[in-house]
């Protein structure tokens, strides 16, 4: 029998680790943003301090330990094979979560995951209990589990949410009002006063979140802070502006740098003290009680009470650094990472940027009611103090080379210190409330409410914006309900096959891990191979038409396997197989639709003497919808007429399609290889196939006219089938004019290469 729970504890501490890699993933966007997306620390650097900071915390951690083991339940209302089932249900459902939202490159609350795996969990394993009783019923429930404590955690999330975003928004108001964005032309006091607010906040919130999660802190270190916190702000801002004052007057030394290197290594700090917990602290808590259990003797573990889970058990620091450890190489080497810190970056960054959430009625609800607000108040305040606020948040320009455009950082150092030093004032103050926070929501709402102060969120972009940031929040709710529905059949499921259950559980983990991280990495291949280069990079038509000639080869080549696909399957009228073409029509389109919104910044980023490549580009991209735009048409129609339960095509109409599919697919073959080779010597073969096959369509046209006036005739079909005729003249004569277009270009900047 000891074997089975021998095995669970095996399987949990492998659990642990990768549970640090995948967590560390998403959480790492809670510590990193700020830095990065400010640009004024190299990026090693950054990851140097927060690494440090990651350590540091580990180490510091142990008093966090406390939650995973009595947190949410009362463990000596549970046995010890129930306690076992409890945690290998939550770690299994932990793993899955977290890597979803990692693959999907959301930003998501590892403490609000771990939080409600337990809850349901423990909950799931209650009821089964309760039902084996005949004395107890549901209204029992509370003596099972920490009732209070989780809706007091759930209370402290939701209020979090609210008060981050709005004391991030109203700081960095009176930031920008005292700095603006001209920070060089700001007065040193200014540096000093704002260095004394932010630094000493930081060393606080490092005090509290640090300090007091080591052994240290209540003999050495708890007597000079204890019910001393009014006071100790009042000298820390004192001296701290007095040391800003000489650093900034005398040393030279950017205040706002400084800043962001000490609050990147504090929430690196506060991130692992406090979140190390939701990673490691179910196995460290099962290893405590596998120990406790052998040392008994080993009883029967159906009867062996885990009371003593209750009392406080000293964590092991070996373990804690070795954890650490693992989070710092993750930190270094995982690219999922990088893709949640983007998702962070661009909802906060000042410019336009690729927005990768689309608008819905609510963001666009959300933003009528804020322009509604602001007339509001444009009418209320006086002309002379709107021109005053308008006056400092006037951004200047800033001339950079053509080339270097893409180097301009996503906000300022002001904005990024604010993130940062009013992040770690709240997550101060509600550890020294007793009050349960997620880091995570904290550090992502000071950075959309800072963001929206500062006006990073215009007319043209705040739809998408506020559209993200709902997904993100719909997202935090997704993981609470998920965490506790899967962490509750998981644990039912476990509690009724044993190691069975255990043992598949654990390969469907492992399956979908593998699964998710082969599908991160093709679609990043995929973004790397169907998108044109930087386009601050292409300067003249000459690397446009070298940069986008594998492009089109490639969309080319994607357009006749679509169709292809598209007439097969609608002979043979199989809608699974045309229903996963048009997702890939679809797939298609959005790519080509992301490049024509580019088109802005492409234009931006050319310089006078080659404004003609912004004329050729446009061309192209114009080209090239036009072909999308045909195939999507065939493709939806098609699909949608299999959809409805429509007659098939009759026979006659399924061999002219197949006829003129064999000839397009030798057509587009060709014009593949062309823009491949990028020489454009089959032109005239091409030109030839063409109006071949533009002649056998308009053949085919009439001759179905001939068949709807000689016999019986499906409306539906007949719709169905003029309209696949009518888009694939289209797409031909799309193709060719992209074609000679090309060829024109390059004949003749070829001649001017050439003189």
């Amino acid at each position: 029998m000891g074997d089975i729970y021998l095995f669970m504890l095996i399987a949990l501490v492998i659990l642990a680790i990768i549970d640090l890699i995948v967590g560390v993933s998403n959480d790492a966007v809670n510590f990193l943003n700020s830095a990065i997306g400010s640009k004024v620390i190299s990026i090693r650097n950054i990851m140097i301090i927060a690494s440090l900071g990651v350590l540091l915390g580990a180490v510091t951690s142990s008093g966090m330990m406390e939650v995973a083991r009595k947190g949410i339940f009362n463990p000596g209302a549970f046995y010890f094979n129930e306690i076992m089932f409890i945690f290998m249900a939550v770690m299994i459902t932990d793993i899955l979560l977290l890597d979803v939202f990692n693959t999907l490159g959301m930003p998501t609350s590892t403490t609000v995951s771990i939080v409600f795996e337990l809850l349901g969990a423990a909950v799931a394993m209650a009821l089964i209990k309760i039902a084996n009783l005949d004395d107890e019923t549901i209204v029992q429930l509370g003596k099972y589990i920490n009732t209070t404590t989780a809706l007091f955690i759930i209370f402290g999330i939701l209020l979090s949410v609210i008060v981050a975003f709005t004391v991030g928004a109203l700081v960095q108001f009176l930031s920008r009002l005292l700095y603006s964005f001209h920070i060089e032309k700001r007065k040193s006091y200014i540096h000093a006063l704002f260095g004394g607010i932010a630094i000493t906040a930081i060393t606080y919130f490092i005090v509290i979140k640090g300090l007091k999660g080591t052994p240290y802190y209540k003999g050495d270190i708890k007597p000079y802070f204890e019910g001393k916190t009014f006071q100790i702000l009042i000298y820390g801002f004192v001296a701290w502006t007095l040391i800003s004052q000489l650093m900034v007057s005398i040393f030279k030394v950017n205040i706002l740098k400084f800043i962001i290197v000490i609050g990147t290594f504090s929430l690196a700090l506060a991130f692992s003290g406090n979140d190390l917990v939701n990673f490691i602290g179910v196995p460290m808590a099962a290893l405590n009680s596998y120990q406790k259990w052998v040392g008994s003797g080993s009883p029967d573990p159906t009867t062996f009470e885990m009371g003593f889970l209750a009392a406080k058990v000293e964590s092991n620091t070996l373990l804690l650094l070795l954890a650490g450890s693992i989070m710092v190489v993750t930190l270094w080497f995982s690219k999922k990472a990088k893709t949640v810190i983007e998702t962070g970056i661009n909802l906060s960054r000042q410019d336009e940027a690729q927005e990768k959430f689309q608008a819905n009625g609510i963001s666009r609800a959300v933003v009528r009611a804020a322009i509604s607000f602001n007339k509001v108040i444009t009418k209320v305040l006086p002309k002379s103090t709107l021109q005053y606020i308008d006056a400092k948040f006037q951004r200047p320009v800033i001339e950079l080379p053509k080339d270097k455009t893409y180097e301009l950082p996503a906000f300022d150092s002001v904005r990024a210190s604010v993130n940062l030093f009013v992040a770690g004032i709240l997550i101060s103050v509600g550890t020294s409330m007793h009050l349960p926070l997620s880091t995570t929501y904290v550090t992502f709402m000071v950075a959309m409410g800072t963001s929206l102060a500062d006006r990073a969120w215009g007319r043209e972009s705040a739809v998408y914006r506020v559209a993200g940031v709902f997904n993100v929040i719909g997202g935090w709710f997704l993981t609470a309900i998920s965490a506790f529905i899967v962490s509750g059949i998981f644990a039912y499921l476990i509690y009724k096959g044993g190691i069975i259950a255990v043992v598949i559980l654990l390969a469907l983990v492992f399956f979908l891990i593998v699964k998710n991280t082969l599908k991160f990495k093709k679609k990043s291949k995929e973004l790397q191979d169907k998108q044109f280069r930087k386009r601050a990079e292409l300067l003249t038509v000459n690397e446009v038409m070298d940069e986008s000639s594998n492009h089109i080869s490639e969309v080319v080549k994607r357009v006749s396997k679509l169709y292809n696909n598209v007439v097969t399957d609608l002979a043979s009228h199989d809608l699974n197989k045309l229903s996963k073409t048009d997702k890939h029509v679809r797939k298609l389109n959005v790519e080509i639709n992301e490049l024509q919104n580019d088109v802005f910044s492409f234009i931006k980023s050319l310089d006078d003497s080659s404004v003609k490549a912004s004329r050729f580009y446009i061309l192209v991209l114009g080209y090239l919808q036009d072909i999308v735009q045909s195939i999507e048409f065939i493709s939806t129609t098609s699909y949608n007429h299999v959809n409805n339960n429509h007659k098939n095509l009759k026979q006659p109409q399924i061999d002219d399609l197949a006829l003129i599919n064999k000839e397009l697919r030798t057509l587009l073959k060709n014009i593949e290889q062309d823009f491949e080779s990028n020489t454009f010597t089959n032109i005239q073969d091409i030109l030839d196939a063409k109006h071949s096959l533009a002649n056998n369509v308009s053949d085919l046209l009439d001759k179905q006219v001939a068949r709807i006036r000689s016999e019986e005739s499906s409306k539906r079909n007949t719709a169905l089938y003029f309209g696949i005729l009518l888009e694939t003249k289209d797409l031909i004569e799309a193709l060719i004019n992209l074609l000679q277009l090309y060829k024109e270009n390059h004949l003749i900047y070829r001649k001017l290469e050439q003189q």
